[in-house]
């Protein structure tokens, strides 16, 4: 299908070229094909299903990155990589490249089911119910050229999480879905609709506790045409769900669902399927081993104790291993093993921008060290999830020769920031400029520290691809008779109780960010009740107030 698609778009793109197709008739079929034209140039993105990559996939990307483009690509809050520079001539020999490598780009733009996201962390998280993989798999299945809902009113994307910590943001999705053990000790989902950022940010609305999984196709399909059914086509500002859903009331969107769903399930029973119809244990299981753990060598307490010592060792002679694997290191539920996240947030690349060299040096870490796989987070950095605690010194030392290994995941610095106005046509103002200067006024690693847990998040527009309204600091570009000027925002939480931000005040001019935002630092250090408050906790129990006071006695 994948390779059929490619010679389709070849002649397509021929035919654009040739002067047969007009720009009407071949916008839908590039947006079907993940194409975009940008500010400067066509912007390709590439689906990653649920923030998965292999070893090998990964460096099939540098290549593309390189033959292709600039040698380097983006990666998304979606777990998807954009190319900011390809030419369009070019773009059909990437997707036959793309193929070769068992990937694609259907389904990363256009009014369809978007890329499913999920826990970076999935299949190691030792806090999770279960693996929330093999249902991201089977929701990518069912929404793959699904005819009903290839023209949807606007775009919809799907997030779960099979923790309860939630490092999925499920609360900000068109679908949120949540794994939860059945009293029988089977799986089951908490689903949440209604949830997105952009021009008008929403918290998802509740909809139905304990789904079983063998109806959640069916509830899902009930969701999409209940949507599909009532959204508005005819005013793009409020045709997204999360209007619909506030526009009906989150219980009259409950009940149309539900009888959705119910007449679904009858038409199942009759014999007579509608929808995609349960799914079976066999189905499920199927996809759970496609999951399956890799064979993990054993590691008894004697070895593991012994690699400890040694990281500790370590720590004081490998200059700045011990603050990195402080911040990188993540639990994993296999003894002798850890996550490492690595930080694509160096002051130096735009956030989340990777050179083709470094893809190839998280490559091969990903099968030195562990078992050649790597995962996307939504904060645009990159993970291992499965490398031996006993060989983290050298880790470290190779990912910092690739100048991978900053020590800043979860601090100031490690900021989320779509690609703004340097690329995006819709933006209103440049995101990497600020983001970068924010790295430089907290570049001191002891600072950062003391500062400790921090998300700042900018977005270029109000399309909110930088989700802002969810960082614990938020920054909007907007524009100003044709001058670019920068909203703030704070108290935003991403997880299990996600807030949205609020507005502190009017807006600065580009320069004057990293003073506002060292004044609300500032701020913070000099009322933090200790150490450990984090200053999304702080903001929460002062209020803005102070905060507001402190940066606009500044600014004035």
């Amino acid at each position: 299908m994948v390779d059929a698609r490619v010679a389709q778009f070849r002649d397509q793109t021929r035919r654009y070229l040739a002067g047969e197709l007009d720009e009407d008739a071949f916008k839908p079929l590039r947006l079907q094909n993940g194409l975009y034209i940008q500010r400067h140039a066509p912007m390709l993105r590439i689906a990653i299903p649920y923030g998965v990559l292999s070893a090998t996939q990964l460096r099939g990307l540098a290549r593309i990155t390189e033959d292709f483009d600039e040698g380097w690509g983006h990666f998304s809050t979606r777990q998807n990589l954009q190319l900011n520079g390809p030419t369009l001539e070019s773009v059909p020999d990437i997707l036959e490249q793309l193929a070769g490598l068992q990937m694609h780009a259907v389904q990363t733009s256009g009014n369809c089911i978007r890329n499913v996201t999920t826990d970076h962390f999935a299949g190691v998280a030792v806090d999770e119910i279960a693996d929330p993989r093999p249902y991201a798999e089977l929701i990518r299945q069912w929404s793959t050229l699904h005819p009903e809902f290839a023209f949807l009113p606007r775009k919809f994307k799907i997030a779960l999480t099979g923790s309860p910590g939630d490092r999925a943001a499920i609360h900000v999705h068109y679908i949120g879905l949540a794994m939860v053990a059945m009293p029988d000790g089977a799986i089951g989902f908490d689903v949440w609709v209604g949830g997105g950022l952009g021009r008008t940010p929403i918290l998802a609305s509740p909809m139905i506790e304990s789904l079983p999984q063998a109806e959640l196709l069916n509830y899902l399909e009930a969701v999409l045409r209940v949507y599909n059914r009532h959204g508005r086509r005819d005013n793009l500002y409020k045709a997204r769900i999360k209007i619909l859903v506030r526009a009906l009331g989150a219980d009259r969107f409950r009940s149309e669902v539900d009888a959705e769903w119910q007449a679904l399930r009858a038409d199942e029973a009759r014999g007579r399927p509608s929808g995609p119809g349960r799914v079976s244990e066999a189905a499920v299981a199927a996809l759970v081993s496609h999951f399956d753990p890799p064979d993990y060598p054993v590691f008894d307490d004697v070895a593991i104790a012994a690699a400890e010592a040694r990281i500790a060792t370590e720590g004081k002679v490998l200059g700045g291993f011990a603050r990195w694997l402080a911040r990188s290191r993540q639990a994993h539920r296999q003894p002798g093993f850890t996550a490492i996240t690595i930080s694509l947030k160096d002051g130096v690349h735009a956030p989340g921008d990777c050179t083709a060299a470094q893809m190839r040096a998280v490559a091969d870490a990903a099968d030195a060290f562990g078992f050649g796989e790597i995962r996307v987070s939504h904060h645009q950095n990159l993970v291992l999830p499965d490398v031996r605690i006993d060989a983290l010194p050298e880790l470290y030392s190779r990912l910092r020769r690739a100048g991978l290994a900053a020590a800043n995941i979860g601090l100031l610095s490690d900021i989320i920031a779509c690609p703004g106005g340097d690329f995006c046509s819709l933006a209103n103002a440049r995101s990497i400029p600020i983001a970068l200067a924010i790295q430089e006024t907290f570049e001191d690693l002891d600072a950062l520290f003391d500062i400790g847990e921090l998300e700042l998040n900018i977005s270029g527009c109000m399309n909110s691809c930088g989700h802002h309204h969810v960082g614990h600091i938020g920054i909007l570009g907007v524009d100003k008779q044709g001058e670019s000027f920068y909203q703030l925002s704070i108290g935003g939480l991403q997880g299990p109780t996600a807030r949205l931000g609020r507005i502190l005040g009017p807006s600065f001019a580009a320069e004057d960010i990293p003073d506002a935002i060292e004044r609300l630092v500032r701020t913070y250090l000099g009322l933090r009740e200790s150490r450990t408050e984090r200053f999304v906790d702080a903001v929460q129990r002062l209020g803005i107030d102070v905060f507001k006071e402190a940066v606009y006695a500044y600014a004035d």
